[in-house]
């Protein structure tokens, strides 16, 4: 089509060249222009108007200047577009201010809405309308010089395209593409509606405004469709919308197609629909959406179907509560009385008006009466404004589109010879208009309309940008009414261009008063952040809970947030608290358990070794060594009392003597143990004839060897105390790592380790000899008590490693307190209890000849 297009272009702008030369004349292929409205004037304006949207069958051989046929469904709203030119044509002519010596004319033509229609309509208008001319008047400017329109963005790229090479200027009142301000393609297309880069930049704040962070997207299979997709799209990137699904509505109309898209838009978890599509294709979907009666959606209407009530009288059920972008109504006076009169006999004899009306209000129009006008068989079609609405949003772009050419016009008039704008200072040419020149004031134009709008064009050749919010309400009687609740308007800066009042907002979709919810996730409470589901987009996500010592304080983060140290978070992860400082104390339970039984036991071992002491004479004292058991008892006393250093908070000199206290005191307490047993043996050694080892193990060889094996245990506390210290040390435990636990770290792990290991050295030894004299014959003989004390000991300090490396916090404490106190506790109830059974309450068997007896 395009091709052949530009065929027919060359052949009908560049015939003259070729006719000049051979000295021909022009011929058109047509006496007039099917389907339009013309007025004579000095300067004949063009206008290009939908006012059919369904066009006749194209002519391929291109033999006639229009194609053959009529155009149907005819459209009001458009039809007042033309009307509405018509009435701007006439205001001017009437105002003795404005072109007083100049007389504005018209030729309208209608597009049916294709870009096919529309080209040959243009090309007709700047060919002129004369059959036949003299091949002079093939060269001069065309008759038309600028063109008003088209509606379409489409058709409007056509025609601007191929005019723009001639310098034909072209004003639009509707064609809003954004691509029609490319300066370098369209160089000669100005427009009094705004570009969709700024509704699409509107759309995205409302979107955003609201909370509407998942939606669809519905657009027409045109320049205007695609254009402004492509624009919201850039618009939301980078930001919290995304886009579920975009559906294109076919140009075909095919019904299989429509369903499938309505379907989509059903199952989609979307309840926002963004439309970007012109009025008959979105009449179209709306239709099939009624049928199928999708009612829980919130539409979102771009300019070019929002005050349509064609659309709105589809279904209130379905459509209330519509938002959508309006142009800014404007009141003109006397506009909606002359459009009211579509009866009148102004143009009661041009075909195209006859048309409309048969097809608008079923009248049929039959032969001329004597008067010359045409009688009509619908009575009372003269007055109809009370049965359609006067739409004012696209007429008032006419009518700037008209005072934009005339004031030009009327700058070229007042231009004064010697400063104009061309070469040599020259002015522009009146009688005839060249359309290049006229461009060169179009585009320079400033004026301010009889309503009060300065208007003027930037240099993209579009207006400043202003819409009105509109908002769908269900009228009393049934009817909608359009409301405006809002304004967008680019003139007023970033910060305030977007007003909206959400008092006077109808929701659509049931919702009533409540703001429609439309997410693809619900938002993530604070303490926890957003995760993005893998293969969907980043509005898709899951509410991962915070680690512990992260929060989120806020809804939907992105991140969790460390807490500073010494702060932990709180159990739903939204705040860092101060960690609670926490050690084995005096005030705890388990402090205080452990306090009692390490005083009860030191009490205990004092009241023992008070009894030894008051029975020392006795024969059983006596006889189990009372030297060795006194020091014994002592060195219990202070395992028992050492368990006190280990309670309370840490500092380095408790750290300090807990473990080298612990240390000393149990190798004198084995030590002690150790050498009872060994004089035990020595002792049965000694009865056998001809021995006399008991001389090598006298008192003072006793207490020597206590002394050497607690000498060396010394040397390894100074050793540990000089090189690596135990000192108090902070880590983290207790529930989620909220508390601060105080404890005393070892310092050096191998002189812990050989501390211990020398007591557990001392103990198997212990228990290995005590264990090889359990049966010996004498009642006096308690290697059999010192068995079973070893082995508790043993047991006991066993258990404790894994115990011990396995207790969180302040348990790891209460575990080594636990240990000290079973082995203390094993050892003095295993060797002492048992003689104090006799020397307290048996005292008959505490004599020598019981101890003697076997």
């Amino acid at each position: 089509m395009a091709t052949d297009a530009w065929l027919w272009t060359l052949g009908l702008l560049a015939g003259p060249v070729w006719v000049h030369s051979l000295g021909l004349s022009c011929a058109l292929q047509s006496r007039s222009i099917s389907g339009s409205l013309y007025k004579e004037g000095d300067v004949i304006i063009g206008g290009l108007f939908p006012v059919h949207f369904e066009g006749p069958e194209p002519d391929h051989t291109f033999t006639q200047r229009v194609q053959a046929g009529r155009c149907q469904s005819a459209d009001l709203r458009s039809y007042h577009w033309l009307q509405t030119m018509i009435f701007t044509v006439e205001e001017i002519n009437r105002d003795p201010a404005l072109l007083p010596n100049l007389t504005l004319g018209y030729l309208a033509a209608d597009t049916c809405l294709t870009e096919r229609s529309t080209l040959s309509a243009a090309l007709s208008l700047v060919t002129g309308q004369e059959e036949t001319v003299s091949w002079e008047q093939c060269t001069e400017a065309p008759n038309v010089p600028v063109i008003i329109g088209d509606a379409r963005s489409s058709a409007s790229i056509v025609v601007a395209e191929t005019l723009g090479v001639f310098g034909i200027p072209m004003v639009s009142y509707f064609a809003s593409c954004a691509c029609l301000s490319d300066r370098t393609r369209y160089p000669t297309f100005l427009r009094t509606v705004p570009s969709d880069a700024f509704q699409a930049k509107a759309m995205a704040r409302l979107l955003r405004l609201m909370g509407w962070s998942w939606v669809g997207v519905i657009s027409g299979d045109d320049a205007y469709g695609k254009s402004g997709v492509q624009l919201l799209l850039q618009e939301l990137e980078g930001s919290d919308v995304c886009v579920d699904y975009i559906e294109v509505i076919p140009k075909s109309f095919a019904p299989n197609r429509i369903r499938r898209i309505v379907e989509r838009i059903q199952s989609s978890k979307a309840r926002v629909v963004v439309t970007f599509a012109i009025s008959p294709d979105m009449e179209v979907l709306l239709r099939e959406v009624v049928k199928q009666n999708v009612t829980d959606r919130q539409w979102i209407a771009t300019e070019a179907w929002s005050t349509s009530s064609q659309h709105s009288a589809l279904s209130g059920t379905c459509l209330a509560g519509t938002l959508g972008f309006a142009l800014r109504k404007v009141d003109i006076k006397g506009l909606g009385s002359y459009l009211a009169q579509l009866g009148s006999d102004i143009h009661r004899k041009e075909p195209l008006v006859q048309n409309v009306l048969e097809e608008l209000f079923g009248c049929r129009f039959g032969e001329e009466t004597q008067s010359g006008s045409l009688r009509s068989l619908c009575p009372g079609l003269e007055k109809v404004e009370e049965r359609e609405e006067i739409y004012s949003d696209i007429n008032y772009n006419v009518y700037k589109a008209v005072y934009a050419i005339a004031n030009a016009i009327q700058n070229m008039l007042t231009c004064q010879p010697g400063k104009g704008p061309f070469g040599n200072g020259e002015c522009p040419d009146i009688k005839p208009i060249r359309p290049k020149q006229l461009l060169y004031y179009l585009k320079a134009v400033k004026f301010t309309t009889p309503v009060g709008e300065p208007v003027y064009f930037d240099e993209n050749g579009d207006p400043s940008a202003s819409y009105d919010i509109i908002n769908w309400h269900m009228g009393a009687e049934g009817k909608m009414e359009f409301v405006q609740v809002g304004q967008f308007d680019a003139a007023r800066g970033p910060e305030q261009d977007f007003q909206l009042d959400l008092r006077k907002v109808v929701w659509g979709g049931g919702w009533d008063d409540e703001v429609p919810v439309s997410v693809c996730s619900e938002s993530c409470p604070p303490g926890t952040r957003k995760a993005v589901q893998k293969g969907k987009p980043v509005c898709c996500y899951d509410c991962i809970p915070c680690a512990t010592g992260e929060i989120s304080n806020a809804t939907d983060s992105t991140e969790c947030i460390k807490c500073p140290e010494r702060f932990w978070s709180n159990t739903d992860r939204t705040e860092c608290i101060p960690m609670l400082v926490e050690f084995l104390s005096f005030q705890d339970n388990m402090g205080i358990i452990l306090s009692v039984l390490s005083v009860a036991g030191a009490v205990l071992t004092i009241s023992v070794l008070g009894a030894f002491f008051h029975h020392r004479d006795t024969p059983l004292v006596r006889a189990n060594n009372s030297e060795l058991s006194f020091l014994l008892l002592l060195s219990l006393t202070l395992c028992f009392l050492c368990a006190l250093a280990f309670i309370g908070r840490p500092v380095p000199w408790s750290c300090m003597l807990r473990h080298t206290l612990f240390g000393i005191s149990f190798v004198v307490c084995l030590a002690c143990v150790l050498s009872k047993t060994v004089v035990v043996l020595v002792a049965f050694r000694a009865t056998l004839p001809g021995s006399n080892v008991m001389r090598y193990f006298g008192p003072g060889q006793q207490r020597a060897g206590i002394f050497v094996c607690t000498l060396v245990q010394v040397g390894i506390c100074v050793l540990w105390v000089a090189l690596a210290p135990p000192l108090p040390t902070e880590t983290a435990g207790g529930e989620l790592g909220a508390r601060v636990v105080l404890l005393c770290a070892v310092g050096s792990v191998v002189c812990f380790s050989l501390v211990l290991g020398y007591i557990g050295l001392l103990a198997a030894i212990c228990f290995l000899l005590a264990f090889f004299a359990r049966k010996l014959p004498d009642n006096f003989n308690e290697a059999k008590f010192i068995t079973f004390s070893m082995l508790i000991f043993c047991a006991v300090w066993i258990a404790f490693v894994p115990a011990y490396v396995s207790s969180p916090g302040k348990y790891t404490v209460a575990v080594e307190v636990f240990a000290i106190l079973a082995s203390s506790y094993g050892l003095l109830l295993c060797i002492f209890a048992p003689k104090c059974y006799i020397i307290l309450l048996r005292p008959e068997r505490n004599t020598k000849k019981n101890m003697m007896a076997k």
